[in-house]
């Protein structure tokens, strides 16, 4: 009898163990991707805020080459303005949403693994009685 419940005992530490690694990976790993989602959508940001300025800066020095009393120059900038205001806006809608999406999954994952420890647990208890 005393050999049995120590088998038992042993047996349960081990899945505990092994549970709590478990949770540990996934924890980790959700952390993980989400600091890389994070890093991703700030160089984003900041290639596109460089781009933004470069290309300022390419118009201001055309306008200055050229005449000022010019209308078409001012039209075409602000186009183009617009048109890079669309992008980053695209773009920043894009990560948002590619980020929620990870997000979602990630927090499926951990549910499902939280159904299947509660399930785990469960069946240990059953065996445990018997």
């Amino acid at each position: 009898m005393m050999t049995m419940t120590t088998t038992r005992r042993r047996t349960t530490t081990i899945t505990m163990t092994m549970m709590m690694t478990l949770t540990m990976m996934i924890t980790t790993m959700t952390t993980i991707t989400m600091l890389l989602v994070i890093v991703t959508i700030m160089l984003l940001l900041l290639l596109m805020t460089m781009l933004l300025l470069m290309m300022r800066w390419r118009r201001r020095s055309r306008t200055r080459t050229r005449t000022r009393a010019t209308t078409t120059t001012t039209t075409t900038t602000t186009t183009t303005t617009m048109m890079m205001m669309m992008m980053m806006m695209m773009m920043m809608m894009m990560t948002m949403m590619m980020t929620m999406m990870m997000t979602m999954m990630m927090m499926m994952m951990m549910m499902m693994m939280m159904m299947m420890m509660m399930m785990m647990m469960m069946m240990m208890m059953m065996m445990m009685m018997i």
